[in-house]
């Protein structure tokens, strides 16, 4: 059965570089949403078991998507994946639950190493 996986950037080309990123072999079912808005409902619909989330979005951003995480009590990998990537913006995204932290743009082995160090992608 694929893992779902949300991919939540407001642009469009941002989430396919990510996508492109991924590991091919992964079984995987990939959701998109251009804001937090979209990335709660996308997870409330069981589409985000794990999480790829842009900081600076509109409608609602990234730490407000962390924050109604740990708010509701929902559980699921969040990998923030953002330009901003000043120690504080990383701390405080770990405060709020974030597995790790990736600067943009992606590096395809930094994934992989994040999802195996979670025993996520073997």
């Amino acid at each position: 059965m694929p893992t779902p996986v949300l991919v939540c950037d407001d642009s469009a080309m941002a989430r396919k570089m990510l996508i492109k990123s991924l590991p091919p072999e992964w079984d995987i079912e990939i959701t998109q949403a251009a804001n937090g808005l979209e990335a709660l409902d996308a997870y409330r619909a069981g589409k985000a078991e794990i999480m790829f989330l842009d900081l600076t979005m509109p409608e609602m951003d990234g730490y407000g998507v962390l924050e109604n995480l740990q708010k509701e009590g929902l559980n699921s990998f969040v990998v923030v994946v953002s330009a901003d990537i000043q120690p504080i913006a990383q701390e405080r995204v770990r405060q709020l639950g974030a597995i790790a932290f990736c600067k943009k743009p992606v590096n395809p082995n930094e994934i992989q190493e994040i999802l195996k160090k979670y025993g996520i992608v073997l």
